[in-house]
């Protein structure tokens, strides 16, 4: 695999505080990779570094095979910050004109790419207003706009889906599958763990700077199955009943009419089934449980930790 984004032991310190203790990254060419953890664990700090905003104190990192902060590897990035600070004296047309000239995109390229743009977020009929009078919303769709300008082989989203709405947070989903597609790489960082769940090809959680879990979103499909199953009378000796239902899985236990088991691979479903209408139990329902990207966060940094 072709790595757009490799570091190695990326450390950051401020006046003595670790901000970032040890990241090692390497995210592939036209990957969505996701980049989780609780306030505080380094995620902004992490990506200024990448950015060449933030000088790291120790450790390598690379972006398109080239030291972080190399002005062609740069040029080829587009960044969308959560907090933005945009020059609301300015409309639409000339917001992204104006950063099109700092990429040193040509009169021509410019004049094509800002309404192609415009529209493609939604914005094609407030091109000349001034950004002033944007909405939230409005000035997030001009901010992504922007950092699609340059066609960028990586795209950093810090945030992407802030003040949007459901129907704009569907258009930016639709715009990184397309970028994708395109064979850009998108490094995402959100506090929508559904809209990641959907958007990304793998995340990583991490914690005061370093890696705790890296996850592809297709295992977390495949994994573990946690299963609800709603029953008929159970025999006296449940203990035995539970004994056997963590032979086929683990973590049974009774609640009312409901018994819960986790399976390791759902191809065991047929078996657990069985399983439990030979000893006598009337089986109404089987459910498969969806382990969501929520759940394991909590499970990985406790619930202690917030986005």
């Amino acid at each position: 695999m072709t790595y757009t984004i490799e570091t190695e032991h990326l450390r950051k310190e401020y006046s003595r505080k670790v901000a970032v203790a040890d990241l090692n990254l390497q995210v592939g060419q036209g990957e969505v990779f996701g980049f989780l953890g609780p306030n505080g664990a380094g995620k902004t700090t992490s990506i200024k570094m990448l950015l060449g905003l933030a000088a790291p104190t120790k450790g390598d990192a690379r972006l398109l095979g080239k030291p972080i902060g190399n002005p062609a590897a740069r040029s080829r990035v587009g960044f969308l910050p959560e907090h933005f600070r945009f020059h609301d004296w300015l409309n639409g047309e000339e917001f992204l004109h104006l950063h099109g000239q700092l990429y040193g995109m040509a009169d021509a390229d410019r004049k094509q790419r800002v309404p192609e743009l415009l529209k493609r977020v939604g914005l094609e009929e407030h091109a000349n207003k001034k950004l002033r009078g944007y909405s939230k919303g409005m000035l997030q769709r001009v901010g992504l706009a922007m950092a699609l300008l340059n066609r960028p082989a990586i795209v950093f989203l810090d945030e992407p889906t802030s003040g949007l709405d459901p129907v704009g947070r569907i258009l930016v989903r639709d715009i990184i599958r397309e970028e994708r597609a395109q064979g850009a790489t998108v490094f995402l960082n959100s506090h929508l763990l559904s809209e990641v769940e959907v958007t990304c090809d793998r995340v990583v959680f991490i914690k005061q700077g370093t890696i705790v879990k890296a996850v592809a979103m297709n295992e977390l499909e495949q994994g573990t199955v946690p299963v609800e199953i709603r029953s008929g009378p159970l025999p006296t000796d449940r203990a035995a009943l539970l004994n056997g239902l963590n032979r086929i899985g683990r973590d049974a236990r009774v609640d009312g009419d409901r018994l819960y088991v986790t399976i390791d691979d759902q191809q065991r479903l047929p078996d657990l089934a069985r399983w439990i209408i030979e000893q006598g139990v009337d089986v109404y329902a089987l459910t498969p449980q969806h382990v969501s990207l929520e759940s394991l966060f909590l499970q990985v940094v406790g619930m202690d930790g917030g986005l």
